[in-house]
């Protein structure tokens, strides 16, 4: 317990899913949670999920997508809280589409949630850490950031981007002496709304589920908390020798 108290963490795309996950137990062991969705009843239900806990959370919605959104955001933490020590960069979209099907409107939307949304949180991120002494920002990317899928073009791609934008931003950050680190966590099919939805999208879910599942070796798919304990172990002190690294969970999928 208490392995991130006192720190103050804001999750992106924290309304479901991976980002509820990491919410949910960043406050669990102690941190002040900023909740952003761009659906703003899904944030809303995770912040009371903190606050009944016993937790101090704040929900705001938000899409990361939006230059114009972040300044606000990052004005209401620190507003509220005074500081900010881990920022969460997990708001993001899949589709599911080879390269010849896929369009200029979807290929530039993926980019825009995926990519930009990455970008532009850890440009402010970065701000209001240096004005709170340090922190940790971690970037959620996925295996198809390190390997290709014919059927997430767009996705492969943003996922690659943010990969190698992380290494550039822990580079950064570690020469100027900042106190920044920032790493990627690059999952393998975890369960989710998201990964059901796109089984579902290639055909029938049943058999797309079996086909995902036999690509894992270890014999099962993830759950959200085994990404969430990757945030937190990131987050944490723990962590502090860490930097520029891509932390693979992914039940042996790479590995194969």
């Amino acid at each position: 317990m208490n392995r991130v108290a006192g720190k103050v963490a804001l999750v992106t795309g924290a309304g479901m899913g991976l980002g509820r996950a990491a919410a949910l137990l960043l406050a669990a062991e102690g941190a002040k949670v900023v909740v952003t969705d761009i659906d703003e009843a899904a944030a809303r239900q995770t912040s009371d999920l903190i606050t009944w806990g016993r937790g101090e959370s704040l929900h705001i919605q938000h899409d990361v997508s939006s230059p114009e959104a972040w300044p606000p955001v990052m004005d209401a933490v620190a507003k509220r809280f005074g500081r900010l020590d881990v920022l969460v960069n997990n708001a993001g979209i899949a589709i599911a589409r080879n390269i010849e099907d896929t369009t200029l409107a979807e290929w530039r939307r993926t980019m825009a949630v995926n990519l930009d949304g990455v970008f532009f949180g850890c440009q402010q991120g970065i701000a209001l850490m240096k004005r709170s002494g340090g922190g940790s920002i971690i970037n959620l990317s996925s295996i198809d950031g390190i390997i290709g899928e014919a059927d997430l073009a767009a996705y492969c791609a943003s996922k690659g981007g943010v990969r190698t934008l992380t290494k550039a931003v822990a580079v950064h950050c570690a020469e100027q002496r900042y106190g920044i680190r920032c790493n990627s966590i690059h999952p393998g099919y975890i369960w989710t709304p998201q990964t059901e939805n796109y089984l579902r999208d290639l055909g029938t879910l049943d058999k797309e589920k079996a086909k995902a599942l036999a690509r894992h070796p270890i014999g099962f798919l993830g759950e959200p908390n085994d990404i969430a304990y990757m945030v937190l172990y990131l987050a944490s002190d723990e962590s502090k020798f860490v930097t520029g690294s891509e932390m693979v969970v992914d039940g042996g999928y790479l590995a194969v």
